[in-house]
């Protein structure tokens, strides 16, 4: 069973490791690739489009639909009272209705589904529902649900050591509140689902989703189906960041409740500015904190709240606020430290999973706390920085008890250091500061350490099924799903390494709950860790078989069995794949497998927060340098210099994507996106003439990004790194560019007050703010 492997030859220098391009870069772009809604619809397809509530908190006194039904465009409408089996979408707890039944609680919640002949007949009938919806008070704020105690799930806290103690007798010590915003998702391809019914009572989904198999869940126990009865497939999403990690279950449920009612195929899109309103965001934070410090600006203790905005039901936000926790040390050794976390209910859409999932808002708070350390001190930021970092031998064991065996923070951060010319371009900005009285300009070099693996244990394993073909060729099914990260291309690139085969000869089919069962979400940057390695498995199997029967059919030892740029060579004979391929069929030799994978070595106790959740970490670093217009507050990233951890590359054009690509959508969540609700809670950015992403015109000129160039220490697949999410953290160096530019408006003498987002406005305040505070101290 455990025999050793026949050589898959020293092919990782051709496939994997080459930079190939995106499987589907060529069809993304001739515009022929494939979305949801780009699906041919099965005839009578009908459209849905959703009611939803116009209140934040309300009483249903009643929900009148006559006037949608009178329309001739309509064909149904579904209601709560139209789900056979259970009305709730929660991926944990049992508090996310598919349609509110006795209470509205936040602007936006569906409350009923329109299904019509066509996509617009459906959104103007949906809005012909007469509601009758008695208001009630809302919570919308973070310090409104704190006042009320209002949470959707309890209080989390983690300590080591004694803070309050270290706190007393620190030589230094200061406090402070600061908040991150949140931040919209913004896929290209929005939420949207098509549901065919099949015999026998049977649905088929085609969804743009991150977790197909939760959706095959929600649409079973919407229904009151086995989940045999369910298959969903995906075969690429225009974007997720997390956003169709849990949010799209409505929208595929709803779908198939209409299917399941009317008999006929349903499709449900939503636009751009109902997709904004009703599905969840990355959490807004705010942060407390009271730190104490030495002369050298090393922390002696440290205690820390953070509490978030979740939204009106729990949705993710449990896991997603640990890992918050579990990241709020980033980098650094924190001897004394007590970290709350308060999970705040409010009455706005739930929040949810977004890329970082909680670590991002986790390294905002230490890596503001040691900026504000620095300029307590008068010091380069970056030295507090060097002085906290975690040790290799020593200070190496996490507030959560976990010990980091592979820390090369310090090396990476001295090396880009050095490469980024910090200290020198630090001199260089000194000067400008002093000689341009509106223009002034910031540096800051932050680092990242990112755990990967799922802190949900049991998500931590993978399934694939590879098929070798009569001709040679290979279908590879795996439960990840692609979102144009470059996990198919991966996947390919594994299993045409270890079958010896061109990477063309490799297919990857779209993900289908009825190829791999039971599959984890593609998130938590595991992706190629899980599937590549289960497809690996799945690909040693079948070589392994296909060596037995060389041996056999050639009389030779399986071991000197070669599989070589589609070429096997066993003992004297030498072979095309594909003829061995065939001779095999013809020997009734089987040629499918099953591939598994479970991650080893983590464990993690959810009550106390505590064990190894974490396979390894992925580190990082980046120097930002921004210039800021004092009298209006612009600003613009003038250069970055990032060098990245990502093991031994599987594909490094695909991983520099990633890390480009990263790195600007944490820009945004940090110096551009704002989400605005008004007084009645409703959100007012709902659209790209609101709400701002960025750009090409936000990425600087210079964009440098580098390797660190070493292999993983732990068994991942080839040695590789999860490259999904760790890089948006390293935009963290571009707000602290910021802050050090808003300090330079007063020649560094106080620390400047700075949110995120760092919009123009916030800029121009925290500026004038400097500048009056260093007036009243002289």
């Amino acid at each position: 069973m455990n025999a050793p492997h026949p050589p898959a030859s020293a092919f990782a220098g051709a496939v994997v490791g080459a930079p190939v391009a995106h499987d589907s870069a060529v069809l993304h772009a001739r515009g022929q690739a494939p979305y949801t809604d780009d699906l041919p619809e099965p005839r009578g397809t009908l459209h849905v489009a959703l009611g939803v509530s116009p209140l934040a908190h309300g009483r249903i006194a009643g929900v009148d639909l006559s006037a949608v039904l009178a329309d001739p465009a309509v064909v149904a409408v579904v209601t709560p009272a139209d789900i056979p089996g259970v009305n709730d979408v929660g991926p944990i707890e049992h508090d996310d209705p598919i349609f509110a039944e006795d209470v509205v609680q936040f602007a936006g919640q569906p409350l009923f589904a329109v299904a019509a002949t066509g996509v617009n007949a459906a959104r103007r009938a949906a809005r012909l529902a007469r509601l009758d919806l008695v208001p009630l008070p809302a919570i919308l704020t973070i310090d409104e649900a704190l006042a009320a105690q209002s949470y959707v799930l309890p209080p989390v806290h983690v300590t080591r050591g004694d803070a309050a103690a270290a706190l007393a007798r620190a030589p230094h010590r200061l406090s402070g509140t600061v908040h991150s915003g949140g931040q919209d998702h913004f896929y290209l391809e929005g939420q949207v689902a098509l549901a065919v019914p099949r015999e026998r009572g049977g649905m088929y989904i085609f969804v743009s989703t991150q977790h197909p198999g939760e959706v095959q869940q929600m649409v079973a126990h919407a229904l009151r189906l086995a989940l045999h009865d369910v298959v969903v497939e995906c075969r690429r999403m225009g974007g997720g960041f997390g956003g169709k990690e849990t949010q799209m279950s409505l929208v595929a449920c709803a779908a198939a409740l209409v299917a399941r009612k009317t008999g006929q195929p349903a499709k449900l899109r939503l636009d751009r500015d109902d997709d904004m309103r009703s599905t969840g965001k990355r959490h807004a934070f705010r942060y407390d904190y009271d730190v104490a410090f030495d002369d050298d600006g090393r922390i002696l203790g440290l205690d820390l709240t953070l509490a978030s905005r979740c939204g009106f039901s729990a949705d993710l936000s449990g896991p997603i606020n640990d890992r918050a926790v579990f990241h709020a040390d980033n980098a650094y050794w924190l001897p004394d430290v007590a970290i709350h976390s308060f999970r705040c209910r409010t009455n706005t859409v739930s929040d949810t999973a977004f890329r970082g999932f909680g670590g991002p808002q986790g390294m905002f708070a230490i890596e503001h706390v040691l900026d504000e350390v620095a300029r307590a001190l008068g010091r380069d930021p970056l030295d507090v920085r060097r002085a906290n970092l975690y040790g290799t031998t020593a200070r190496n064991v996490t507030p959560y008890g976990m010990t980091i065996e592979d820390n090369v923070a310090p090396e990476l951060i001295a090396q880009l250091e050095a490469s980024a010319r910090y200290r020198a371009r630090r001199a260089a900005i000194r000067t400008w500061n002093r000689d341009s009285p509106v223009i002034k300009r910031g540096i800051a070099l932050t680092p990242v350490k990112f755990g990967i693996s799922f802190t949900a244990t049991h998500y931590n394993q993978a399934g694939a099924l590879l098929h070798v073909y009569s001709d040679g060729t290979l279908l590879v099914n795996h439960g990840g799903t692609e979102m144009g990260q470059g996990l198919f291309t991966k996947v390919a690139q594994v299993v045409a390494h270890e079958m010896g085969v061109p990477l063309a000869s490799v297919r990857v089919s779209a993900s289908d709950t009825s190829k791999v069962p039971n599959a984890s979400p593609t998130a938590a940057s595991s992706g190629s860790d899980l599937n590549g390695m289960a497809a690996r498995d799945a690909a040693r199997k079948l070589r392994q078989r296909l060596a037995a029967f060389a041996a056999r059919k050639f009389d030779c030892d399986p071991q000197i069995v070669e599989f070589a740029d589609g070429v096997v060579t066993a003992g004297d004979r030498t072979l095309p794949f594909a003829e061995l391929a065939r001779m095999a069929y013809m020997a009734r030799t089987p040629l499918s497998a099953t591939g598994f994978y479970a991650t080893p070595k983590i464990h993690y106790d959810r009550r106390t927060l505590s064990g190894r959740p974490f396979y390894y970490f992925a580190y990082g670093a980046a120097v930002a340098e921004v210039a800021i217009d004092t009298l209006t507050g612009e600003h613009r990233l003038l250069a970055v210099d990032i060098l990245h951890d990502v093991g031994a590359s599987l594909n490094p054009a695909i991983d520099r994507g990633q890390i480009e690509g990263g790195f600007v959508q944490g820009w945004g969540w940090l110096a551009d996106e704002e989400l605005w609700w008004n007084d009645r809670g409703e959100l007012e950015t709902h659209a790209p003439s609101t709400y701002k992403i960025p750009t090409a015109h936000d990425v600087p000129e210079h964009f440098r990004v580098e390797f660190f160039g070493r292999p993983n220490r732990e068994e991942t697949i080839h040695r590789s790194k999860a490259v999904g999410e760790p890089p948006l953290m390293l935009a963290l160096a571009g707000f602290h560019a910021l802050r050090d530019a808003v300090a330079s408006a007063a020649d560094g003498r106080v620390p400047p007050r700075l949110d995120a987002p760092a919009t123009a406005e916030r800029v121009l305040a925290a500026v004038e703010d400097v500048r009056a505070r260093a007036a009243t101290h002289g």
